[in-house]
């Protein structure tokens, strides 16, 4: 048994490895570079926890997103694997004593951001570490042609020149051929080992559904099947709605989005996980690091920016191998209305420009100031104060984050400040009264100086790190504190913040930038375009997301609903269309009407009509009603 195979045997749990990779790992422990484009549910992780497992050393893993990274070292922590993240929010004391404990700790695996990079002590600091590996997650963010282009990506090739002999891995879920040519040219990997899984999903039926009234059709789709489901919707007021609405139709829901805090994502996530509820609404927060193989549907309500998105979020449904689906419903406005949603909201360079100077008047930066400046945010209240249109400010505060001039957290946090208000011999009384306190407190008093003397910010996470706690019980210990009136205590609840990475320059900043934004409005306006394209053509699905990703020779899968229509009978056709006619003969119907009354599903009742529309033999009136011509 190979060293590789013990391994993920001990702690993933896996007799076997998934193809391909067992190729990965052997490659990364020959010392080559590499490149793999694993498909969604194609354990990218395990190809390069395993070899950094194998080696002596420490894996450094790169990747800009934040929750992926959080949920990664946290599974890693619960198989007893040395694992540790530079994530935002720390000082730069406490990433010192994070990156002493890599170096003299004997830790695995290190986290870190591609922002951390920009930093030059950082880099020192990385080259005195025994490093076995450079793994790059979601790696086409370093292309300008990948969906989720950050600038801060290019410095990662920069550590070629730290770790000649280190190899690295590259790792994608989503790139076309033009992206992976610039992924291994920006990372300057050398004579890469290149892996390309596939993107067929032989078990996964993507589906595009006309349909007038969406929730009656998800009514349909989840009474029919009552397995595990995700319905991803566009924003945290649809999530409610939405859940609300299945909760009163008797179907078991829940839901997820950014600005939910921590407890409540944890207490909804697992309702679903356990299988208590049936369904979970979810904004596109929702998917990194979830392996849930049981879910048998997902369904999109709305058009998705791009392909790349929409394959992996679908991509969630049969990762057990079992038949599936993957659902987009349309009615008949929403093209129109996804050009306005996506195109019309993006902000140009003057738009840029305005966005950033008022958002450092916002919080009173001078000219050359702000660097490294925390101030928690109020997107709604900023657009009303400057008059902004609020999705376009948006889409403008997301671009300055990936370019690394912001970073932008959308996530809830809590900010805790405290100051301790009675002597130090109080506060020993205090720990021998409430000893299962006393590692709480010990450790607040030992990581922040002078917070006697002054009210003080402090990490909960880190202190529980330390007091070998939870942060719930960290905030119960202080609130107990606070409430018998040995400190200060105040907790501010935001649902984003906002970190300038910059010092102020204005134009200086924005037109560094302005051929970025150039570039990434093009690429919008193109990925938008494939989209309508896959939802509107008369073609194979799946056969046109394998095209997308640029895969030859492709058949036609047949499960999809453009194989399955075209399969039909088209005796059947016939008959249902005279019996629409007879229908209407009688009186005016809405295809919901006629789907009932002629108990049949509703995408034959819609081709159906739409070949009667198509040849001048119906007509639909300001009801939604369908009459005789």
């Amino acid at each position: 048994m190979t060293a590789s195979l013990q391994i993920l045997q001990k702690y993933w749990k896996h007799d076997t490895f998934r193809a391909p990779q067992e190729e990965i790992i052997n490659t990364v422990l020959a010392g080559n570079d590499t490149f793999a484009l694993l498909p969604t549910s194609g354990g990218k992780s395990v190809c390069f926890q395993v070899p950094a497992m194998v080696l002596e050393g420490i894996c450094i893993v790169v990747s800009p997103l934040i929750a992926l990274i959080k949920d990664q070292v946290q599974n890693l922590q619960k198989k007893n694997i040395k694992a540790i993240a530079l994530l935002g929010g720390i000082s730069q004391n406490e990433i010192i004593e994070l990156l002493d404990n890599c170096q003299f700790g004997d830790y695995k695996f290190l986290y870190l951001s591609p922002e951390r990079l920009q930093q030059d002590w950082i880099i020192d600091r990385l080259k005195q570490l025994p490093v076995n590996l450079i793994a790059v997650d979601e790696a086409h963010c370093i292309s300008q042609w990948g969906h989720d282009f950050r600038p801060s990506y290019l410095k990662i090739g920069q550590l070629k020149t730290h770790f000649p002999k280190v190899p690295f891995l590259a790792l994608t879920a989503s790139a076309t051929n033009r992206v992976e040519k610039d992924i291994i040219n920006n990372l300057k990997l050398e004579n890469p080992k290149i892996f390309r899984k596939s993107f067929a999903r032989d078990n996964l039926a993507f589906h595009v559904i006309k349909t007038e009234d969406k929730f009656y059709k998800i009514n349909q789709i989840l009474k029919k099947n009552t397995q595990p489901s995700i319905i991803y919707v566009r924003n945290r007021k649809a999530c409610v709605e939405n859940t609300n609405r299945l909760t009163a139709l008797g179907i078991s829901s829940t839901y997820f989005h950014g600005g939910l805090s921590s407890k409540e994502k944890e207490t909804n996530m697992s309702l679903w996980m356990q299988n208590k509820v049936q369904v979970i609404v979810a904004t596109n927060a929702f998917g990194m690091g979830i392996d849930k193989p049981d879910v048998k549907t997902v369904i999109h309500i709305q058009l998705p920016e791009n392909l790349e998105n929409y394959y992996q979020e679908a991509g969630r449904a049969g990762r057990n191998n079992q038949k599936a689906f993957g659902i987009l419903l349309i009615s008949p406005g929403d093209i129109k209305t996804a050009k306005q949603q996506f195109l019309s909201v993006l902000p140009d360079k003057n738009f840029l420009k305005e966005t950033y100077i008022k958002l450092n008047n916002y919080f009173q930066i001078a000219y050359g100031e702000g660097f490294g400046e925390q101030f928690s945010f109020n997107l709604n209240h900023f657009c009303t104060q400057y008059k902004f249109p609020v999705l376009k400010t948006y889409n403008a505060l997301q671009f300055l984050d990936r370019q690394g001039i912001i970073t932008l957290q959308n996530e809830f946090s809590e900010k805790v400040n405290l100051q301790f208000i009675t002597p130090s011999k109080e506060i020993l009384r205090y720990m021998s009264l409430n000893p299962h306190n006393e590692e709480i407190v010990t450790t607040i008093l030992r990581t922040y100086s002078g917070i006697f003397e002054l009210e003080t910010q402090i990490n909960t996470t880190l202190v529980a790190k330390k007091a070998k706690s939870t942060e719930e019980n960290v905030l119960k210990v202080i609130t107990h504190l606070h409430e018998n009136n040995y400190i200060n205590l105040h907790i501010q609840n935001n649902d984003s913040s906002i970190t300038f990475n910059e010092a102020r320059e204005d134009a200086l900043t924005i037109n560094r930038v302005a051929k970025f934004l150039e570039n990434q409005n093009e690429l919008k306006t193109d990925q938008l375009r494939q989209v309508v394209n896959y939802a509107s053509t008369d073609k194979c699905k799946s056969k046109l997301l394998l095209e997308y990703f640029d895969e030859k020779n492709i058949k036609n899968c047949g499960i999809c609903s453009f194989c399955i229509t075209k399969n039909k009978d088209k005796k059947t056709y016939i008959e249902l269309i005279e019996k629409i006619l007879q229908l209407l003969k009688n009186t005016n119907l809405t295809s919901r009407e006629i789907e009932n009354q002629l108990s049949t599903t509703s995408e034959d009742t819609i081709f159906a009509i739409q070949t009667l529309l198509e040849n001048d033999k119906i007509a639909i009136n300001s009801y939604n009603q369908y009459y005789l011509k």
